[in-house]
């Protein structure tokens, strides 16, 4: 028997129903007119595209607060070719421990652990909704971490376990926190993103941030293995330094450069990195307050100290559906994202493949409060519809 009974569609929409968690939804307002001053056809490496590539990196640094004496270039390959080009260059040095509690941190540990293959190196692992355990990590070690699960819903609330003294560096897979988050600089060494996440950017491109600790890391330590062209941060011994003032490695797309600006000047418009917080921080307030108290769902991050104010992660609590059996819950969970998208309400909000069955809500800086809050009693409805079903 299902434990509610069929209710009538919520009479409002949202007006934008992208909620996926990359590539995530535009900024409010945009349209193709923005990107009609793209320098299409020219050179990247001409004096005017440069320019642009370089504002990417200028708006981004002051946007974020990035401390003096860190660099920030743009690389290939989205967040996951920032990454793989500071564990492919960095690690080796000393020991590793990369803290594993969703799949793209769980990705960087068999990158670790299977292809650099690493000796000195362990997996530090967490279930889906939870942080590892800080204290078991050894800070004379190099350190890899997500700051914010996109996959799990979870984030660090702060850097406070990271000590100043650490003689490793900490390496942060940040794409889904940068811009929504308040990042430690201080505690971390790398800090890597993509365009397509917070500011609604398109993708393929990725951004590598490096304190100096990292940069002297690069120029004193030659890893044993070979680096593809892609991958290469150095030349004779010395920072590529061209890669942190708009000279790419590889030829980006003048027109995801022109998209990637407009979201950077809109960021600012919005009130800078406070404003962008305070609007992902409204939407997970949006949220947290319809689940309160609500039968149906739970969010996977129990506590509230740690959860994500962008990859909003829920699970179904109804007793209906926790009465099945794994692939009972599974079919579940994909009949609800697939009754949202077929009423044209949320799209490309279904639980991760690899993460517990259920549905993750984009909350980043792009989506409105208002639209989060007209989504809400339509996932109770399609709840509802499928637990007659």
């Amino acid at each position: 028997m299902a434990d509610f009974s069929p209710a009538a569609k919520p009479a409002l929409r949202p007006n934008n129903p992208n909620f996926s968690s990359g590539p995530c939804a535009k900024r409010p307002g945009f349209s193709l007119a923005a990107l009609e001053g793209a320098l299409l056809g020219r050179s990247h490496r001409a004096k005017e595209p440069k320019a642009r590539l370089a504002e990417v990196i200028t708006l981004s640094k002051s946007i974020l607060g990035m401390p003096e004496g860190w660099r920030l270039g743009i690389v290939p390959a989205s967040d996951t070719g920032a990454v793989e080009m500071a564990l492919w260059s960095l690690l080796g040095a000393r020991p590793v421990d990369v803290l594993a509690h969703e799949s793209f941190s769980e990705a960087w540990a068999t990158d670790v652990l299977k292809q650099l293959k690493l000796a000195d190196a362990r997996v530090i692992k967490a279930d889906y909704g939870q942080l590892p355990d800080v204290a078991q990590i050894d800070f004379s070690h190099d350190v890899v971490l997500a700051w914010n699960g996109t996959t799990s819903g979870v984030r660090f609330p702060n850097g406070d376990f990271i000590p100043d003294d650490r003689e490793g560096l900490v390496i942060a897979d940040s794409t889904s926190a940068a811009f929504a988050m308040d990042l430690p600089w201080n505690k971390l060494d790398v800090v890597t993103w993509s365009w397509q996440k917070v500011l609604g950017g398109e993708a393929g491109h990725g951004m590598l941030a490096l304190s100096p600790r990292a940069v002297e890391r690069l120029t004193s330590y030659t890893p044993s293995w070979p680096l593809p062209k892609i991958f290469r941060l150095t030349s004779k011994g010395k920072l590529a330094e061209g890669i942190f003032v708009g000279e790419t490695i590889n030829t980006p797309s003048m027109l995801c450069v022109e998209d990637a600006l407009d979201g950077l000047r809109w960021a600012q418009g919005v009130g800078g990195l406070k404003g962008l917080i305070a609007r992902s921080e409204a939407n997970l307030k949006a949220i947290a307050d319809w689940v309160e108290g609500n039968e149906r769902v739970r969010f996977l991050a129990e506590d509230a100290a740690v959860r994500s104010c962008t990859s909003i992660c829920l699970v179904i609590d109804a007793p209906w559906f926790k009465a099945l059996d794994a692939e009972g819950q599974a079919k579940a969970a994909k009949a609800v994202a697939s009754l949202l998208e077929k009423e044209n309400v949320a799209l490309d909000a279904g639980a991760y493949r690899d993460a517990p069955p259920g549905l993750r809500i984009w909350g980043g800086a792009t989506v409105e409060t208002s639209d989060i809050q007209a989504l809400l009693p339509w996932i109770d409805y399609a709840i509802d519809t499928v637990a007659q079903a």
